[in-house]
């Protein structure tokens, strides 16, 4: 070899010793794609690929009429996954805000932004032929919350105005019970600025109109106008064309919260009345046969939880006790309304709320013998009876899990960011053989 070459792979090799080893990086691990839970005995099923990917709202229906698919977010567009065999494919690319899958029909229906700020338009594409249409462009600062059961009305709201530049600033606020979750040192942070922000958009009393919009025609009708109540949270009853479920929103214990009203602007309706000081009502959902409103009651708020549920039809009233360690944020039934579901809590949403809530839950529900006891007012009762079926202790509850059941009623759907990244999953209600 050369002598100058020489010398210079000698220098160069002690120069190599010299750094100081690095071992390489491990390369991301990907989450399993199904495993018994060990706590549970439940089979848990990674249901997306994707990391960021998330299921629905609770409330917001995702599958389609026939229980086959299932439509979620997935890197700002919408995607399916075939619930027989949890195979996955693309459908609307981004950017699209998905509202929610149609009870007649196998469609998704959302919203796109236009070039104009503070406007959008509706779209709907068939989840079984990816055929898309425009529906209507929505008036300036709306949106569409809801599609009734025969898909030929949306519903939504719009600010009147634009609104102050900023929020006005809200009193700090603590109830007794977050006081004594401060002295245990809980992480409280986020509730505390929820209710911050709520209460402060409570305050500002802007004017809000609710709308329908003909779906075949994109004529809107207004069937509430100039309400300074805060509207939110539009669901149409799965089975009513022409019922409308909403809520006046804020913080729980300052509103009457759960309404409905009839598409023609009549019928307004407070379906929850408070009888106590920091009572509260709220995360109001259908019972899929349209006949019952169900929602949770904090009764006062962070003392005592029942979940709480309306006959539209009858007006008769049901409450199932829910034990402090197995509440939950987030309910839901099954199709034939035997079992309910619940996706836990943790200390960073509510004050009460500790390790021994982080669970996905299947409740039996249980009605009690009250004959002789019921009159015309009176409430039946019942109570839960929990079942653990994953541990969440590692999801972190900034992102709440949102659990409802498949069609079938052999899963129970959620989201969770327990491997870091936001993914959705399924847990069999059966325990695993």
């Amino acid at each position: 070899m050369n002598p100058k070459k020489l010398c210079l792979a000698l220098s160069l090799g002690v120069a190599a010793l010299a750094l100081p080893f690095r071992a390489a990086e491990p390369a991301p691990t990907e989450p399993p794609t199904s495993w018994v839970d060990p706590d549970t005995g439940h089979r848990v099923i990674r249901v997306t690929r994707e990391p960021g990917s998330a299921s629905l709202y609770f409330n917001d229906n995702s599958c389609t009429p026939d229980g086959r698919s299932m439509v979620y977010t997935a890197g700002g567009g919408i995607s399916v996954v075939d619930l027989a065999t949890f195979q996955t494919r693309p459908l609307v690319p981004a950017p699209a805000r998905v509202i929610v899958v149609g009870h007649k029909t196998p469609t998704v229906y959302y919203t796109r932004n236009s070039a104009d700020r503070g406007a959008s338009s509706l779209y709907a594409t068939n989840i079984d032929t990816g055929e898309t249409r425009k529906i209507a462009d929505l008036p300036r600062r709306a949106s569409i919350s809801s599609i009734n059961a025969d898909e030929t009305l949306g519903a939504g709201t719009f600010n009147e105005d634009d609104g102050p530049a900023a929020p006005r600033a809200a009193a700090p606020m603590a109830t007794v019970s977050q006081q004594e979750a401060a002295k245990r040192g809980q992480v409280l942070d986020a509730a505390v600025s929820k209710v911050n922000m709520m209460d402060a958009r409570l305050a500002e009393r802007r004017p809000m109109t609710m709308f329908t919009l003909d779906l075949r025609t994109g004529a809107t009708k207004n069937i509430m106008e100039h309400s300074t109540d805060w509207l939110n949270h539009l669901q149409f009853s799965p089975t009513d064309p022409t019922r409308l479920m909403y809520c006046h929103e804020g913080t729980w214990w300052k509103v009457d919260r759960i309404w409905t009203i009839r598409t023609d602007g009549t019928q307004n309706t407070l379906v929850h009345q408070r009888t106590m000081g920091l009572e509260a009502a709220g995360h109001e959902f259908w019972s899929p046969d349209g006949k019952t409103i169900w929602y949770e009651i904090r009764f006062p708020w962070g003392v005592d939880h029942f979940t709480g549920g309306y006959n539209v039809e009858t007006g008769e009233r049901t409450w199932y006790h829910v034990d402090l360690n197995a509440w939950s944020i987030h309910y839901s039934q099954t199709a034939d309304g035997k079992l309910f579901c619940g996706d836990g809590g943790s200390g960073t949403v509510v004050e009460w709320a500790s390790p021994e809530n982080e669970w996905i839950y299947l409740f039996r529900p249980e009605l009690l013998n009250a004959t002789g006891s019921l009159g015309e007012h009176l409430v039946r009762p019942g109570v839960f009876h929990p079942e653990r079926l994953v541990n969440l202790h590692k999801n972190k509850y900034t992102l709440e899990p949102n659990a409802f059941f498949t069609p079938d009623q052999k899963h129970v759907i959620f989201r969770s960011n327990m491997f870091g990244p936001t993914y959705v999953f399924a847990v069999e209600v059966a325990k695993a053989q």
